[in-house]
């Protein structure tokens, strides 16, 4: 039966496997096919068969290429790995259709599974309906050094997608097939011919734009779409829900253009020129939703009835075409494309491509225009045509409330040091005896309360301060006017990394308050104040610092204008790079937990923002098991995560895809709140034996990261972190300082380098030493013990699940080509065997615990992928590692240098895992 189901996906990647083929013999002839195609055999054959012949023959031939042989090579292993991930894609869409074809049973992570489960229980109505009330929940994209595809790329990319789902959706004529089978290889072709690598950096801006390609491509349509599934999902199951419309619980978000920590591009003026783009956006999208919808609604007063308010709009309207006159929905939806004309071009300056019919008044705010949509939908639904609601109509409604006139809240974030250096030099202007930075923390608070307590400006339009702090007044006062420009949910958070005290956060709420966004006199906060908590020793602070916060009767007066929800932010990625994997994981819960009872004393509620990587060794994994993981009480219908550099596309790029990634969101966040309330808590022991297992983890981790003398320059010399740093994937820099030190690089490039190398280090390293030593220590129980934590307790189990899969797609005998890079043998010969003895000891107790003889044994999809796509990614490697040999020994060849970025897009590509 397997073998029947993945039979499509198959025919697929061999479809485009010949294409691409064909495309290389037609544009580099036959030499360089054949030699493209002895390395595929080869690799193939060595990977199905463990043919040590065939290894022996493909080491000689990657080893023996010419520099131009070898960008061919990369090109054409990279391109496929691309290819297959689109036909894997594409098998997703083909089986979830089979199954709603075949009416099968909803499947888990769907929002059909959640509800039937829900209503299984006993639970109904009242809960849902009170769940969607308060409801939050938001994937927030970030714009993180890890998304090495051009945006020229994945357009290609779309082309060829829309061309494998016109095969499964339609029963083509021959004639039609050939001319899709056309279409496909000039698809192919146009993605051989691009650019895949970029010849310059990328600006801020330039992020910008990448990531609203994204609206385009699924969140304009897709969100709106979901949305209406789930009304009629409600309305089906429950007649209470029939004539309701759910509130918009779900958003999107973004740090693109309001991110400044350690970014020094991002300025006010970027931060200005990024809420125009995202406007304009969401402007062009009404605008062409509006005109194809006035073509739409044609009815005529001779035949159809309309409400008094309907008829109102369309007198007003500034369509006064004697064709129209007798059709007032034409005219109300053109009196409503013309107001929105007018915003558009008053806040942007800019004028729509199709002109309006007249001059109208602009909108004053975005709800003004859903208050309109809504006059016509309900003249519709109160004149027999409730049928013309549920269309066009009904998504632009929804898009509106959703996405406002700004597209998308920008969340701003700075780091601490930055705020504490700019309130410093701010107060000594105005106290030159007041030296901020000596005082303790005691004093820093009474300082800072009592400032952000007067509504007396502290900065001076008469005093010049440095660069920095005029820069910092200025992101501030331009967050403050975008606000009015386009509404206070254009840039509704600010985020404080490395918070590791109550004035951390009085810090901001200080500079807030200069910016007009805090307002002593009436005790009122127009953004959210939300502390970042990073490292291990952050991690266990966060709760007694949130105690101490709340306890201030002038930010608990703040609160009541946040209707006392405050939110906090855990970063995964630096408590991995801090800690570990298994220590991070175990931090983060604990963190949640102690959270979760000093926000219950304080009657505040909690929402917890989740800074999840990528990878798993930067804190990422499925969305849906992750959040069912949460501690009891941690999500309470509210919950935003980022969505960070490759995962974005790979989640989002393909628009149904991103609607079942959207819809697992809110399913695992209902699902969370309403049926994992009444879960009883791991069992006492559970918790003593993840103390244990952390603290044994976080030594090896530790004693391997940053106490064995050499590792710094060993992780330099065995990954591809120099050549990162020289791939214009991003706007910021790979290390926060000047300098080489772990401590200062950023934990994206660090997980990157690693799974370059295929080592994916920081996903694993630590637990099987962590396992060995509870053993020893509890020789009787202690495997059963592991084997129940395993079965009865979803955080440790998902926690295992992703480090398998971590382990799964490393490749030790790989790993070890990289370690001969490493010049000093002794340093070498210290440290590899060491990575190596804990790699196997690591998937040996895992077995033990999960009971499984194979790795992927209880995930067969992802199995299936690794087999599919491993063959192209080990020639991938090998040939990387011989290009940084050559590098790093002088051939300054330009084609050497952009073979080993091309090897980076390739292996990336193959891994779907990036950072």
């Amino acid at each position: 039966m397997n073998d029947d189901k993945d039979q499509s996906l198959r025919e697929d990647i061999r479809r485009l496997g010949r294409l691409l083929g064909d495309t290389v013999r037609n544009q580099h002839g036959d030499e360089v096919f054949d030699l493209i195609e002895q390395v595929r055999q080869n690799s193939v054959r060595f990977r199905r068969d463990a043919d040590q012949a065939a290894r022996a023959e493909l080491e000689s031939t990657l080893d023996s290429l010419t520099n131009d042989q070898t960008t061919q090579v990369i090109r054409a292993f990279s391109y496929f790995s691309h290819l297959v991930n689109l036909a894997e894609d594409q098998h997703h869409i083909r089986r979830t259709r089979a199954h709603q074809i075949a009416g099968s049973a909803p499947r888990q992570g769907s929002l059909a599974h959640t509800i039937a489960a829900l209503y299984a229980t006993g639970q109904g109505t009242q809960q849902l309906q009170d769940f969607f009330q308060t409801a939050q929940v938001a994937p927030v994209l970030t714009a993180h050094p890890t998304e090495v595809q051009r945006k020229s790329i994945l357009n290609c990319q779309m082309v060829i997608t829309r061309l494998l789902d016109e095969r499964d959706r339609m029963q083509l004529t021959p004639e039609e097939s050939a001319a899709n089978d056309e279409a496909l290889g000039r698809a192919v072709l146009t993605l051989w011919q691009t650019r895949m690598l970029r010849t310059s950096k990328l600006s801020v801006l330039d992020e910008v734009e990448n990531g609203l390609s994204f609206y385009d491509y699924t969140f304009l349509r897709e969100l709106p779409q979901l949305y209406a599934g789930l009304e009629d999902l409600l309305a089906d199951k429950d007649p209470a829900f029939r004539e309701q419309e759910l509130p918009s619980f779900m958003k999107m978000g973004s740090w693109i253009g309001g991110d400044r920590d350690g970014n020094p591009f991002v300025t006010a003026s970027v931060l200005e020129n990024t809420m125009a783009m995202q406007a304009t956006r969401a402007f062009r999208f009404y605008l062409d939703e509006l005109h194809t919808l006035g073509s739409q609604l044609s009815m005529a007063t001779l035949l159809v009835k309309v409400s008094d308010p309907l008829l109102a709009l369309a007198q007003a309207s500034p369509d006064h075409s004697p064709h129209r006159s007798d059709e007032p929905y034409r005219l109300a939806i053109s009196g409503i494309y013309a107001r929105v004309a007018a915003t558009y071009t008053g806040l942007l300056g800019l004028l729509p491509h199709i002109p309006p019919s007249g001059e109208a008044a602009p909108y004053a705010n975005a709800e003004e225009l859903a208050a309109e949509l809504d006059i016509v939908h309900q003249s519709l639904l109160q004149n027999g045509s409730a049928a013309l609601t549920r269309g066009r109509l009904r998504h632009l409604r929804r898009a509106v409330r959703v996405f406002g006139f700004y597209l998308a809240p920008l969340d701003l974030r700075q780091n601490s040091d930055v705020h504490e250096r700019v309130v410093a030099e701010l107060l000594q202007a105005a106290n030159p005896e007041l030296d901020y930075l000596s005082l303790d923390e005691d004093a820093r608070i009474a300082v800072l309360v009592k400032e952000i307590s007067s509504a007396r400006p502290l900065a001076s339009p008469y005093l010049t301060y440095s660069e920095e702090t005029q820069s910092e007044l200025a992101i501030y006062r331009a967050a403050a006017i975008a606000q009015q420009r386009y509404g206070k949910q254009a840039v509704p958070n600010c985020i404080i990394s490395k918070t590791d005290g109550v004035s951390d956060m009085l810090e901001l709420a200080l500079l807030l308050k200069e910016a007009g966004l805090l307002h002593p006199a009436e005790g009122r906060l127009d953004v959210n104040i939300i502390p970042l908590f990073e490292t291990i020793g952050d991690l266990q602070n966060s709760a007694p610092a949130m105690d101490r916060l709340f306890g201030i009767p002038a930010y608990r007066r703040l609160l009541d204008s946040r209707q006392q929800a405050q939110e906090v932010m855990l970063g995964y990625s630096d408590s991995n790079k801090d800690g570990g994997f298994l220590t991070s994981g175990w931090e983060l819960y604990k963190a949640e937990l102690d959270l979760i009872q000093v926000f219950a004393h304080h009657q505040v509620r909690l929402r917890l923002f989740h800074g999840r990587g990528g990878s798993v060794g930067r804190g990422g994994g499925p969305s849906y098991q992750a959040i069912l993981a949460q501690p009891a009480g941690a999500v309470q219908g509210q919950i935003r995560l980022t969505e960070q550099g490759e995962v974005i596309t790979a989640k989002y790029g393909n628009p149904e895809v991103g609607r079942r990634n959207l819809e697992v969101l809110a399913a695992a966040t209902m699902e969370a709140s309403l049926l994992s309330a009444g879960e009883q808590p791991p069992r006492p022991e559970f918790l003593r034996v993840m103390e244990e297992l952390s603290d044994h983890a976080f030594k090896a981790y530790r004693h391997l990261v940053y106490e064995t003398e050499g590792f710094e320059q060993y992780f330099w010399e065995s990954t591809v972190i120099s050549e990162i740093a020289g791939l214009n994937i991003g706007s910021r820099p790979a290390s926060r300082k000047k300098s080489t030190a772990i401590e200062d690089l950023r934990a994206i490039p660090w997980v990157f380098s690693w799974s370059q190398c295929r080592l994916m280090l920081p996903g694993w390293f630590g637990f099987g030493a962590a396992v060995q030593a509870y053993l020893l220590a509890h020789p009787e129980d202690g495997l059963a013990t592991l084997q129940a934590m395993f079965r009865e307790w979803s955080f440790f189990s998902t926690v295992l699940s992703n480090m398998e899969m971590v382990l799964a797609k490393s490749d030790i005998g790989i790993a070890s080509r990289y370690a001969q890079l490493v010049k000093d043998d002794s340093l070498r010969q210290r440290i590899f065997p060491r990575i190596e003895a804990e790699h196997s000891l690591t998937i040996a107790v895992l077995k033990q615990i999960s009971g499984q003889d194979e790795l992927l044994a209880a995930n067969p999809l992802l199995a299936r992928s690794i087999r599919n796509r491993f063959p192209y990614l080990s020639p991938l490697n090998h040939v990387q590692v011989e290009l940084l040999e050559r590098f790093r020994q002088g051939d300054q060849d330009e084609r050497v240098r952009r073979g080993i970025h091309l090897s980076i897009n390739g292996i990336a590509a193959g891994l779907r895992n990036s950072g």
